[in-house]
Parts: C-alpha cells; structure tokens; sequence
C-alpha cells in the first residue's frame, strides 16, 4: 500500500511522516501493494485535524479525528479504521467477493457480542413540500435534527441539508 501525506494550512514534518508511515504500515497487509491511502493533516484554530481515505474498488474507507495534538489524531483516526476494518470485513468480502484489492484473510473477524448487521428499528412517512434550502435549514433547527429532506422549490428536485461537523450546513444534490 502507497501512502500520500499531504498538509492543509500546515508543514508536514519528516517526523510526522514517518509517524504516519509507520502506523499504516500494518494496514499495508490487508490491501494490495498498488492500493494508495491518502492522509490529510490540517489545523483549525486549535484543532490539529488527521484524515485517512483509503479508496477500494469505488468503496471508500475513510476516518478523521481531530484533538489539540497531532499525534493523538492519528493515534484516534488509525484506532478507528481497524475498527471500520474490522466491523466490516463481512459486507466487504460479500461486495468484493472476486475481487483482489483487499486481502481478507489478514483482517481479524469481529469479536462476539458486537452488532454484524444494521437492523431498521423505525420507518417514518411524511410529506415532502417545495421550499428553498435556507428555508430548510430553518425546519431542521426547529426539529433538532442533524439532516432534513426537502423538495427544492427552484430545481424540483428532492434535497437534503445537513449540519457538518464545523457547525456549517451542507446540501446534498443527487445527479440520477
């Protein structure tokens, strides 16, 4: 496995990189030596941001953590993509089967007690009425929720505004 690292509004280190390099070094087992994992360091105010994306076949594996130190990031972000790896490695060998990008027989089964598959535990209804993005920005805050599906009364077409992590809004436009 190739892995690029590559900063946003920061210097990367030779010691951050070979820090970096070492802890995917053991991923390297699970992918195929032509597969390219790239890693992302940014800072925001006091935030020190790591972001591994490791694309699979059009499947993409990715985690992100961000803390007040750097180091402690990509200790986070590297602990949750085993987790991502491991919890997945059913549905992964299931879609991929056939395939030779990920090597399965490295990547350690889920351990008991732990969920294998999602399960629907509520399916709700409800009208769907034009408005503007902005105008459901403002339905979604008086909800509380974190996401809100709208027809968009310009395009038609069926939306949805969510609130990122940075506390800023995004609109999700599907292309059919």
């Amino acid at each position: 496995m190739r892995v690029r690292v590559s900063g946003r509004n920061l210097a990367v280190t030779d010691a951050l990189k070979d820090t970096i390099n070492n802890k995917l070094e053991k991923f390297g087992k699970y992918f195929k030596e032509d597969t390219e994992a790239q890693a992302t360091l940014s800072v925001e105010k006091n935030r020190q941001i790591f972001e591994i994306t490791i694309p699979i076949n059009g499947s993409i594996l990715r985690a992100e953590e961000s803390t007040e130190d750097m180091y402690a990031s990509v200790d986070k972000a590297i602990d949750k993509l085993n987790r991502q790896i491991e919890k997945y490695k059913t549905k992964l060998e299931k879609k991929y089967k056939g395939h030779d990008t990920i090597r399965f027989e490295y990547i350690p089964d889920v351990t008991p007690g732990e969920k294998s598959e999602a399960k629907i535990v509520r399916t709700k209804r409800f009208s769907v009425k034009p408005m503007d993005p902005e105008e459901a920005v403002l339905q979604m805050e008086l909800l509380g929720h974190n996401f809100f599906v709208f027809t968009n009364g310009d395009t038609e077409e069926l939306n949805v505004v969510y609130k990122r992590k940075d506390g800023d809004y995004g609109l999700i436009e599907p292309t059919f």
